[in-house]
């Protein structure tokens, strides 16, 4: 049951990181919802947001840093 309780802990600590950073993201980058490549479409009713660009680029600096933490880690 510890470890149980352990994992729940670090996935809470997780999401409430990564919500740290969404609420951080959207007062100091406040393009990033709006670049180019991100789709809209507003019908009557709906409203459609792909945000294509968006998540392409997080993805890509993601993987940078995740690379550049790897190497530093290794020596």
């Amino acid at each position: 049951m510890t470890e149980l309780a352990r994992v729940l802990v670090f996935v809470g600590l997780a999401i409430a990181c990564v919500g740290l950073l969404i609420g951080l993201a959207a007062r100091f980058l406040p393009w990033l919802g709006q670049l180019p490549g991100d789709l809209r479409y507003e019908g009557e009713n709906f409203k459609v947001y792909v945000p294509l660009a968006t998540m392409l680029l997080i993805s890509l600096v993601g993987t940078i840093l995740l690379n550049v933490l790897i190497r530093i880690l290794r020596r």
